[in-house]
């Protein structure tokens, strides 16, 4: 009972954390924010009794604290300079961009996040990948002057997204290089559209909740859990990987609709090549969503009919419902678009 009230006051310090961040009029209320946020994360994170935890958590403080140093850094040098005018402080604005991309994990400042997720509860990771992007990506969003830096980040993002998850075996590291990869999107919708940037969040933290709540239960964490797991029916595994399939965004699926209308805006506005390399890349990260969907739907051999007695009564409305979210979310906006 003290641990879970623990928990909900740590919980509740982290959304007003980034509540403050988000509706401050200052750098000051926007830096104080970030930093209640932070130190309210870290309880959570070290709240097991586990060594492999308390060392994601110091990685994770270290590395907040010097972006948060070169956030406060940067603020006082604008604020040095401001008969200058923002625009021509391209040094400054670049500061507070990176220590910004460095809080989220986006690539070339991505090195900490996987390290951390791969020794982090689920619940944790799923905190990690939605609620601690909020605060950054929507103060981001008021300092994008930059755009040329802002398109070299997002290649990195999606590019190292989709190369780093191709060896990986632990499922918490292949959704942390998934989240990378989904940061170059974002920035990409934030870079045309701050809008399509909230509708891109709000389906990638459905997908992910989908995704967490099943790996959870399941009580999942490597891929060889999946293919050789004896209480895994075959209907909970295609279930389980349609779901992943809509967070790769592929077409018929929820997850493919925000992509579909950043690559529309990106083409109205003449960057084809640019949208070529995101789609490209993206293709890698769902070949290897896909790898692991057929391989633990081919690899088989433990399903057993003595194995198969294994009754799962409390995925029984979860597990569809879930997927029918995933799947035919996309025709459903579809049509309510071409109906509007």
């Amino acid at each position: 009972m003290n641990n879970n009230s623990t928990k909900l006051l740590f919980l509740s310090m982290m959304l007003m954390g980034t509540i403050l961040s988000i509706s401050s009029n200052s750098w000051f209320g926007v830096w104080m924010g970030l930093e209640i946020n932070l130190l309210s994360f870290i309880p959570m994170l070290t709240t097991n009794k586990n060594m492999m935890m308390n060392e994601s958590a110091i990685k994770y403080f270290i590395v907040q604290a010097m972006a948060s140093t070169m956030l406060l850094f940067s603020i006082l040098l604008i604020q040095m300079k401001s008969p200058m005018g923002w625009e021509k402080q391209s040094i400054p604005s670049m500061m507070i961009s990176s220590s910004l991309l460095l809080k989220i994990g986006a690539a070339p400042f991505h090195f900490w996040f996987p390290e951390v997720m791969s020794t982090s509860s689920w619940i944790n990771c799923l905190i990690l990948m939605t609620w601690q992007k909020i605060a950054p990506m929507m103060v981001l969003s008021y300092c994008i002057q930059l755009k040329m830096f802002f398109l070299f980040v997002n290649i990195m993002s999606i590019s190292i997204g989709a190369m780093g998850g191709l060896n990986q075996t632990s499922l918490r590291q292949i959704m942390a290089y998934s989240s990378i990869s989904h940061l170059g999107w974002m920035i990409s919708s934030l870079i045309v559209s701050e809008n399509i940037w909230e509708m891109y969040f709000i389906i990638y933290s459905t997908l992910s909740i989908i995704l967490v709540i099943l790996f959870k239960s399941m009580n999942l964490f490597f891929l060889n859990q999946i293919h050789s797991e004896k209480k895994f029916k075959t209907e909970i595994k295609f279930m389980m990987f349609l779901s992943l399939l809509s967070l790769g965004g592929l077409p018929p699926f929820l997850g493919f609709l925000p992509k579909w209308m950043i690559i529309q805006l990106f083409m109205e506005n003449n960057l084809t090549a640019l949208t070529f390399i995101m789609v490209t890349l993206t293709m890698i990260t769902l070949y290897y969503y896909m790898r692991i969907s057929f391989t633990a739907l081919i690899l088989s051999y433990t399903e057993n009919s003595w194995s198969m007695k294994t009754s799962n009564k409390k995925y029984k409305f979860m597990m569809p419902m879930t997927v029918t979210i995933s799947t035919l979310g996309l025709m459903c906006s579809s049509s309510l678009i071409l109906l509007c």
